[in-house]
């Protein structure tokens, strides 16, 4: 009984002394701040080197990915796999969702971002308005409130070069994280039911509603998966809902019947 003390005494005391080290933001990865609002004030130059705020580019679910043009690693993997997601995805871009780039390196200019977005648009299978993709280049303070208010952490290695995570973040129309996902491969279905999460308060297709019945997410895996129980339990209400009417129409048929004499021929009052 003495041992078991010492146990939940030490275990206590972990839990204690780890708590505020659970809290303390990574150095590198990603601090998930789902439903936070991002500042749409803050401002940038688009590919053109024209100034805008991210007020004016979401204005409906949006996919923000953090870059940067130069980078040596997984930031040409993480954007090829954006470019072949949108090919896929049976969603009208420009219409449904749009999609912000954002290099994180202040050192990057527009020119440097019109390059990169022509190199994807280009070489798409499918022709997208050339105003739902956006390539944005800022200053370090913007960079530091975008990348902070996402949760986003990188670090500059002794190259130069940043060490960071291959993630896209999906923003409902009024700035709100509403999913992360992660990789450089991302499956149209998992985009497709982020953005219409992203989009609660709108009206959507019926298909997006059969898909979030059917689908949940699961934080654990970082994906959506088939949601057995949610489908089973709706399954059984159907089947209750049908017993039911069966019965009552079967009870109404019985009342309606003619009654019948002892001869068998229908007895008229």
């Amino acid at each position: 009984m003495t041992q078991f003390k010492h146990i939940i005494f030490i275990l206590v005391i972990a839990a204690y002394i780890y708590k505020p080290l659970a809290a303390e933001p990574q150095e590198i990865g990603i601090d998930e701040k789902l439903g936070q609002q991002i500042p749409l004030d803050l401002s940038f130059l688009d590919e053109n080197g024209k100034p805008v705020t991210l007020q004016e580019l979401i204005n409906k679910p949006t996919i923000l990915t953090l870059v940067y043009f130069r980078c040596p690693g997984i930031c040409s993997p993480l954007l090829n796999g954006v470019a072949s997601m949108v090919d896929k995805l049976d969603m009208e871009m420009g219409k449904d969702y749009n999609i912000v780039t954002i290099s994180f390196d202040p050192r990057e200019d527009y020119i440097m971002a019109s390059e990169k977005k022509s190199n994807y648009i280009d070489h798409m299978k499918k022709k997208i308005p050339e105003n739902s993709w956006h390539f944005l280049t800022g200053d370090s303070a913007s960079i530091a409130k975008i990348t902070d208010a996402v949760g986003f952490r990188y670090k500059k290695d002794e190259t130069g070069n940043y060490i960071h995570s291959a993630v896209i973040t999906i923003l409902s129309p009024r700035g709100e994280i509403a999913r992360y996902l992660y990789g450089v491969d991302f499956l149209p279905l998992d985009v497709k039911l982020g953005l219409t999460e992203a989009s609660e308060g709108k009206t959507g297709p019926t298909i997006n509603k059969f898909l979030k019945l059917c689908f949940s997410y699961d934080p654990a895996g970082r994906t959506y998966v088939l949601n057995i129980t949610r489908i089973a339990g709706a399954a059984t209400l159907i089947v209750v809902i049908g017993f039911v009417l069966i019965l009552a129409l079967k009870k109404k048929k019985d009342v309606n019947l003619p009654a019948l004499n002892g001869k068998g021929s229908i007895q008229h009052g």
